[in-house]
């Protein structure tokens, strides 16, 4: 009696791992990130000694679609689907996309069966996103009524890069490790930074850093230079600068002009102090430096 128990005991454990061993299996994988114009490439992953005798490519998310299919040793790509044209799936069953677009962003999976009909199911979230454009800089300086170069200039410099979102705004002092050897300040997440210089910063530049997690760029300023050219007479006026030494964009000429009318007189503000005035000298892209054409 006890024989037969333990028999019936064995079975059941012996069936239970079968069971098991059967039971479909998803995983989750981690987030995969890319940017517009490149290719990713969606790993498909499985467990050591898993045989693959089928597997299925989906799109999940926005919208359902069949991408590649491997049956019988054959590879098939060829479906009705936004990537059709697009997809190309390897010998390892990781499956490639590119050249990616904006709305290429969402979730897809991978669905494979071995030769004993184990299913393994692998779960993925693509994240594409735009490549950050040279930023643009300018440059916003208070002077005081007379027309000497005062030996302190306060500056403000206004960081932008058009046409982007989820990205971060940083800062570089260049020509030196010390980045508060003189007195700074951080408003508007980043974007905008005041310092205070004087001649002995003459040579000192700005870099403003644009960047999101595929991509970054940056542009630099030398902030002394417009001080000088402010502080002497006859010089073009902002108005100037924006009719004739900056050709950009209609977009950009509006934001352009919605920063001079925040920080100009128009504005009602007076961030100089008694006696002074806030002028926006200069748009410094990329490497551009030097004053506008008299």
């Amino acid at each position: 009696m006890q024989k037969k128990d333990e028999e019936c005991g064995a079975g059941r454990v012996i069936r239970g791992s079968v069971l098991s061993a059967l039971l479909p299996i998803t995983v989750t994988g981690a987030q995969v990130l890319s940017k517009v114009g490149g290719s990713v490439l969606l790993v498909a992953a499985r467990p050591p000694g898993f045989q693959v005798r089928e597997a299925i490519w989906r799109s999940l998310w926005p919208s359902e679609e069949l991408l590649a299919t491997f049956f019988r040793g054959s590879l098939e790509t060829l479906y009705h689907s936004r990537f059709l044209g697009r997809a190309q799936l390897h010998s390892n069953l990781s499956l490639e996309l590119g050249p990616l677009e904006s709305g290429d962003s969402g979730n897809f999976s991978v669905l494979m069966v071995d030769t004993r009909g184990q299913t393994w199911t692998q779960t993925l979230q693509l994240k594409v996103y735009d490549a950050v454009p040279r930023p643009v800089v300018q440059v916003f300086i208070a002077v005081g009524g007379d027309a000497q170069p005062p030996k302190t200039c306060q500056v403000f410099l206004s960081c932008w890069a058009p046409n982007i979102s989820e990205i971060t705004y940083s800062w570089r002092r260049e020509t030196t490790m010390d980045f508060g050897m003189e007195p700074h300040s951080l408003f508007t997440d980043g974007q905008l930074l005041s310092v205070s210089l004087g001649p002995e910063d003459r040579g000192v530049a700005y870099s403003c850093i644009v960047s999101n997690p595929v991509s970054w760029d940056l542009a630099t300023v030398t902030p002394w230079d417009s001080c000088h050219h402010e502080a002497a007479p006859g010089k073009a006026s902002y108005k100037d600068v924006l009719l004739v030494a900056v050709p950009v964009s209609l977009l950009l000429m509006l934001v352009t002009l919605f920063s001079a009318w925040h920080w100009g007189p128009c504005s009602g503000r007076n961030p100089a102090g008694a006696g002074g005035r806030w002028r926006r000298w200069s748009s410094w892209r990329g490497g551009g430096l030097g004053p506008p054409p008299i």
